[in-house]
């Protein structure tokens, strides 16, 4: 069964969803027209209806609830995102950036065997559908600027920031 719940968060809302196969959706609420948008998203990605709350979305909402207090600085959840090869590579690849460390396409791009890639790695990143758990937040610019975020480089800074100084 597929599950949602949307949540508060310094950064905003967050529409959390997920199934029994793993977690499958992270958007900022704002990112998207409607709810109804990203429940339709989920329901695609997890072949099923969605409801809101249940077992499969308690651990990721209490995972986040703890990165946010700056207990956790590391998820440990079973991810489900839908894309091509190259773009599980590449979010794969972002999962093995340490919080509070910040890293650029190029480095992705070689990391994955790709390092030509790095335009490619960039919109691999853009499309990410696990914000924050999957973190696409770390990746900047070569020239160590921040670049562009689907939550608005304003978050970006939050969440690196947040990374940085709430280590207990």
């Amino acid at each position: 069964m597929a599950m949602y719940e949307v949540i508060h968060t310094p950064v905003g809302r967050l529409f959390v969803g997920a199934s029994d196969e793993g977690l499958h959706l992270i958007k900022f609420l704002d990112q998207r027209d409607s709810k109804g948008e990203l429940i339709a998203d989920l329901e695609v990605a997890a072949g099923e209806t969605a409801l809101r709350g249940g077992t499969a979305i308690e651990e990721p909402v209490r995972q986040l609830g703890e990165y946010f207090a700056g207990k956790l600085h590391s998820f440990d959840l079973p991810l489900a995102p839908k894309g091509t090869e190259f773009q599980l590579s590449v979010w794969q690849a972002l999962r093995a950036i340490p919080s509070g460390v910040t890293t650029n396409y190029g480095a992705i791009a070689s990391a994955i065997g790709k390092p030509t890639a790095s335009r490619a790695v960039g919109a691999a990143n853009g499309r990410n559908p696990i914000s924050i758990v999957v973190p696409c937040h770390r990746v900047i610019g070569s020239n160590g600027t921040l670049t562009g975020y689907g939550g608005g480089l304003d978050r970006k800074a939050w969440l690196l920031n947040h990374e940085t100084t709430k280590r207990s």
